[in-house]
């Protein structure tokens, strides 16, 4: 059995944390756009109060913006590693220049691929992704054919690359 703390008390996790989310975004978005008026703090606050005890008294709006937080905090924490890991590539406090563009875009590619997989492998769907990919009776003859067009792409840049130089 689980150990419940008191932060994922169900009262918490189903009535206020929802009801303390809805009344900050709610009173936030009245202050700033000052639909009430200027200096209206206290009817700010009791509308948004209002609006957050309507909404934690329905059940399906409260599913939606649940799993719409999930889904945020999870993509926040896949963007801040890919963002590191540029912020490494690219020279963050290590001051590594990547000076060449062609460069960049390559580390930036690979580094979007690692997070990728990374996501895959966090979320525990790995194993089926690669059946998916590389065991099926289709994927031999897919890959093959696959790594044979990106070869020929590969060589048809570079050819084309030092013609155009050596041309000029």
């Amino acid at each position: 059995m689980a150990i419940e703390t008191i932060l994922q008390h169900e009262v918490l996790a189903k009535f206020a944390y929802p009801f303390l989310l809805i009344f900050f975004i709610v009173f936030a978005v009245l202050e700033k756009t000052k639909i009430l008026g200027d200096d209206k703090h206290q009817i700010n606050a009791l509308v948004a109060f209002v609006i957050g005890l309507i909404f934690v008294g329905a059940l399906q709006p409260k599913i939606i913006v649940s799993n719409l937080i999930l889904f945020l905090t999870v993509a926040l924490i896949v963007m801040f590693v890919g963002l590191l890991l540029w912020g490494f590539v690219t020279g963050g406090e290590l001051k590594v220049p990547v000076e060449s563009k062609g460069l960049r875009w390559t580390l930036g590619i690979v580094i979007l691929f690692a997070v990728f997989l990374a996501t895959l492998w966090a979320m525990g769907i790995w194993a089926e992704f690669f059946d998916l990919l590389f065991n099926q009776p289709w994927s031999r003859s897919f890959w093959t054919n696959f790594v044979f067009i990106i070869v020929v792409v590969v060589a048809l840049a570079v050819i084309l690359k030092t013609a155009g130089k050596s041309g000029k």
